[in-house]
């Protein structure tokens, strides 16, 4: 049996690292050709020196430079948006830039991936958009996330009715060991994993490897859309 996308192209648009790396790694084991997009292009270029991973540049907070892209490839038959800006604070904390910065990347660029790049693809072509655990789980220092990933989950509803029959979907993670919470510090960030990990009726965190998995679900089955599919073992639950 052939790879389920093989002889497809797929357009993953993030960092060359975390969640972006695994969806692209997965998307290639699943057979397809694979672009990967960013605004770091030096940093794309290096972290997939010696593969078959063709890196582009782009912004999506300029719709100018998603324009070009799309004009650039011509086409292709899937798009995945890992990109974020995360505006994390109380709201005693956020700023208006912040929590702007946060829609333009990960509502407002998605939205205009869809229409410069939609035209351009096949009927049985998909979108899948990123959402997260914080639009269905308020918490403290989360405001602007929870504001923005509620927001993905319509605009994914929205386009899916929109754009039909070409699929837009979502992934919703909760807490991926993606390095970035590498920041608190080994300490901290043991004790943080270890007490969600105990109330999370999964008893783990989030690996990369497993929104990826989602990801490839998502982008090979035609009878899913408008979803934003839950990838968080069940953190909303507790």
């Amino acid at each position: 049996m052939s790879a389920p996308l093989q002889d497809k192209t797929v357009l993953v648009v993030g960092r060359g690292s975390g969640i972006a790396r695994a969806v692209v790694e997965a998307a290639r084991a699943a057979g397809a050709r694979v672009v990967a997009a960013g605004r770091d292009l030096a940093a794309l270029q290096e972290g997939y020196r010696g593969t078959d991973v063709t890196a582009k540049a782009v912004d999506l907070t300029d719709e100018d430079s998603i324009a070009a892209l799309a004009a650039d490839l011509g086409g292709v038959d899937h798009v995945v948006s890992t990109a974020s800006a995360r505006a994390r604070g109380t709201v005693g904390e956020l700023t208006p830039e912040a929590i702007t910065l946060s829609f333009r990347t990960k509502v407002v660029g998605p939205i205009m991936l869809a229409k410069h790049f939609a035209p351009r693809m096949p009927a049985d072509g998909s979108f899948v958009l990123f959402s997260g655990v914080a639009a269905l789980e308020p918490d403290p220092g989360f405001l602007a996330v929870a504001a923005t990933n509620g927001s993905v989950n319509t605009v994914t509803r929205s386009l899916a009715v929109e754009l039909a029959p070409i699929r837009v979907n979502a992934i919703s993670p909760g807490t991926i060991d993606t390095g970035a919470w590498d920041a608190l510090g080994a300490e901290k960030k043991a004790e943080l994993f270890g007490r969600l990990s105990a109330a999370n009726p999964s008893r783990r965190i989030g690996t990369p490897q497993d929104v990826a998995q989602a990801v490839v679900f998502a982008l090979t089955n035609t009878f899913m859309t408008g979803v934003s599919l839950a990838v968080d073992g069940g953190q909303p639950l507790v």
